[in-house]
């Protein structure tokens, strides 16, 4: 059910949580995770660019009424942001609707646009949404339908605005030449690691992978039941082999998915935890499953993770004491002299292409993203740079740290990985219905590989990808 709101009107009630928050960790653990992962999706840029290259014709607007009132669906986290914008805007007329958010791969959205194509009206003006819903809203929902995601750089934003994101965070907003999304957050993946226990041990922080492989047999040996990382979540992939540049979810041209699983990039990644797990440093139970954080939430020495793991993981849900989290850049793998990581999160804010008001949409759209009003009391890392900033200078973002996190996050925001691609499907099904169970009954990831890529593969079939593994 969606919960419709006017300016003054009462909170609506939450909407369904995301896959990782489903579990039973503290409450408050639970909603913060909701609100990270409801935008949860992968991020590649196979048509860099905001010159058409091929495909849409030049984006033709529909009529416009000028003051007329937007329709805006948000997620119950993003709620209060437009409430605010609404406060700050009040010549604005506007109608917000909450509603899921794309959370736990929900198709509510385009289930609802294929509706409005079909009778030709009820389309809302701004939404928010995951990266996977950027795929079809780029593109027709039927023939002769033009897409629901209006074309971004097609004198609606900025040229110059649009280049102050994040390198790579509107990767998943481009298609056919075109941006139609501005990423409103990411979860660049660094290593959180306990500074306080750190020190106490004489442990140097790792900057490659051979040191955290090092040090994390090293940890099981002379500190037994202490663990560098967990391969149990549902997005554990996305910080590992995402990390390590494997071809899980490579669009090499528009329909055509890379699933090599066996090139050198996955199977490194792969031996590593495999040695981790053996030593028992690497936990196959989920930091986000039953019982973690009571049980073993106070012995993560380590964890390779996304930026909102310190504030929700470590600080809300294992309660670990304040001045002792820190986190460190990207690691490296032989040869590289730059990281490369992975991604956790984050979500889009798409115009529709049907806005009769696509000036109020717009702007409200970009003051979402870009606003330092806005972005500095944000819950997660902003994708726009100069907004980033304002949040990394509030104290309730910075605080609770043992050392600054600034250098960190704002490395690891410019060295996500391009080649995990943005597809149709979510890149956790697999993980979770395949990898998850042959971990649990005490399978190597190794051996797991071929089954990982057939699930991956199939999936990629069913929704219209040539797959390829060369």
């Amino acid at each position: 059910m969606k919960t419709e709101l006017s300016s003054g009107s009462r909170s609506p009630r939450r909407a369904p949580r995301p896959r990782a928050a489903r579990t039973a960790l503290a409450a408050t653990a639970l909603a913060a995770a909701a609100a990270l992962l409801a935008g949860c999706g992968a991020s590649a840029d196979t048509t860099s660019g905001s010159a058409a290259t091929s495909g849409h014709a030049q984006f033709t607007p529909a009529a416009q009424q000028a003051g007329s009132q937007i329709t805006v669906w948000a997620d119950s986290t993003r709620l209060p942001s437009v409430q605010a914008y609404q406060k700050a805007h009040p010549d604005v007329k506007m109608k917000i609707v909450t509603y899921d958010g794309g959370a736990d791969g929900s198709t509510y959205l385009q289930t609802k646009v294929q509706l409005f194509d079909r009778t030709g009206s009820g389309w809302p003006d701004v939404v928010f949404g995951s990266p996977t819903d950027v795929t079809w809203a780029s593109a027709p929902t039927k023939p002769g339908a033009i897409p629901f995601a209006a074309p971004l750089d097609q004198k609606l934003v900025p040229a110059a605005t649009l280049d102050g994101f994040a390198k790579g965070s509107l990767a998943p907003c481009r298609f056919n030449g075109h941006t139609y999304c501005l990423r409103n957050d990411i979860a660049q993946v660094v290593l959180w690691y306990n500074k306080t226990l750190m020190d106490q041990w004489g442990y140097p922080v790792p900057t490659t992978w051979a040191q955290y492989q090092a040090l994390g047999e090293k940890v099981a040996k002379e500190h037994p039941g202490y663990l560098v990382g967990s391969v149990g979540d549902t997005n554990s992939q996305e910080s590992y082999f995402w990390s390590s540049q494997c071809p899980a979810f490579q669009e090499t041209s528009p329909g055509t998915l890379r699933v090599a699983l066996q090139d050198p990039n996955c199977t490194r990644m792969a031996s590593l935890l495999d040695s981790l797990i053996s030593a028992k440093a690497v936990s196959t139970q989920g930091f986000f499953s039953q019982g973690f954080a009571k049980d073993s939430g106070d012995k993560v020495l380590m964890a390779y993770g996304p930026s909102w793991y310190g504030q929700y993981l470590f600080k809300t849900a294992f309660k670990t004491p304040a001045k002792q989290m820190a986190a460190a850049a990207p690691l490296t793998w032989p040869g590289e002299t730059t990281a490369a990581t992975g991604n956790v999160g984050g979500g889009v804010w798409m115009v529709s292409a049907h806005s009769k008001n696509l000036a109020a949409s717009t702007d409200l759209a970009t003051w979402l993203t870009t606003s330092d009003a806005n972005q500095a009391a944000a819950p997660t890392y902003p994708a726009y740079v100069p907004a980033a900033k304002a949040w990394l200078a509030n104290p309730a973002n910075r605080d609770y740290f043992a050392a600054d996190v600034s250098g960190p996050f704002q490395q690891a925001a410019d060295e996500v990985w391009t080649g995990w691609s943005n597809t149709k499907f979510s890149d956790a099904t697999a993980w979770s219905s395949v990898v998850l169970p042959a971990l649990t009954a005490g399978k190597t990831l190794t051996s797991t590989l071929p089954a990982w890529q057939s699930a991956i593969s199939n999936e990629a079939k069913a929704d219209g990808y040539q797959v390829t593994d060369k």
